[in-house]
């Protein structure tokens, strides 16, 4: 079980995540926004990290996780894929998807994803539930830096979504 923290290329504040599975592009972790509580998972795209640390501080809430009887386990039916793969596995999971790019504060929640010439285009979800389907808002693959899912805001916004829809 390893903790880490990370240094978000752009971003002021670090992130900090207990350590689930990785690959060249991606890193998964159950995300740690404060102290020993684990709040979803975060994926960082590689290219955006700056700095990867584990020392002191980072054992510590480790262990801790460990004495709480965390485990470093992915979502079920989850895999470390193409990006156009994990958006849809989060969409079809979950019923939405979330993202983040250059600024750290900046979520953006979609449905119906497609992939158009590495451009993500979808419909947006406000952060009182309501699809903005009027018009596909298009952004960069290349650009983003962050998924993330499970989350209790992410599913504050589901469920939002969900209530506007009845």
């Amino acid at each position: 079980m390893k903790v880490e923290t990370y240094r978000v290329t752009g971003w002021e504040d670090v992130e900090r995540g207990l350590i689930v599975a990785e690959n060249d592009e991606w890193l998964l972790v159950k995300h740690i926004p404060v102290d020993y509580i684990i709040d979803g998972y975060k994926l960082y795209r590689k290219a955006f990290i700056s700095a990867r640390e584990s020392g002191n501080g980072e054992e510590k809430v480790a262990r801790v996780l460990k004495l709480k009887g965390v485990e470093a386990t992915a979502p079920k039916g989850f895999k470390l894929k193409s990006i156009k793969k994990i958006l849809a596995w989060s969409e079809k999971t979950y019923g939405i998807f979330e993202f983040q790019q250059k600024i750290e504060d900046e979520l953006y929640y979609g449905v119906n994803a497609t992939i158009e010439k590495n451009k993500l285009v979808m419909d947006i979800i406000s952060p009182d539930g309501k699809i903005d389907d009027a018009y596909e808002y298009e952004f960069s693959l290349k650009k983003i830096r962050v998924i993330s899912f499970d989350s209790d805001y992410f599913h504050a916004i589901r469920l939002l979504m969900e209530d506007e829809m009845e």
